[in-house]
């Protein structure tokens, strides 16, 4: 097997033409995030979680997650934070609001993508994000101490 040498600039075109090639752009992206989270806060278990902690804050936490969803999408490097932190500090949290979670982003995507390629490509991340999230979250705490 052959391996090629890609620099980080020829990876980031690569990943921003297969994102166009899907229709994903920032209108997209945009639509996507101001869609989802709409859904977020009218549910029974999420959108309590959400409004807990975000409060009358919602339009900086839509414009950071269009920014964190840009960075995945099309690798703008328009998100800079560590998401992680934060989330490691909600309480009440378990599980199963991943999966709510999930649900929600691949209904919505469902609903506002006319390519089913582009729902899997999102919901490839989506999912990698929340594993490493529930991992971090619940199985390390759970890990023995050295």
């Amino acid at each position: 097997m052959t391996y090629r040498v890609r620099s980080a600039e020829d990876r980031r075109r690569e990943i921003q033409e297969n994102a166009a090639r899907l229709g994903i752009n920032e209108a997209f992206v945009s639509n996507l995030v101001d869609s989802f989270y709409a859904r977020v806060r009218a549910h029974p278990m999420l959108g309590p979680i959400f409004d807990t902690e975000i409060k009358d804050k919602w339009e900086p936490h839509l414009a950071k997650m269009k920014d964190f969803w840009s960075s995945v999408a099309m690798n703008t490097g328009r998100y800079s934070g560590k998401p992680f932190p934060v989330h490691m500090k909600l309480t009440g949290v378990t599980p199963a609001h991943f999966n709510i979670w999930l649900a929600l982003f691949r209904l919505t995507l469902e609903d506002i993508s006319e390519n089913p390629e582009t729902v899997d490509y999102f919901m490839e991340r989506a999912d990698r994000i929340a594993q490493n999230f529930q991992f971090g979250m619940f199985e390390l705490q759970n890990l023995p101490a050295r």
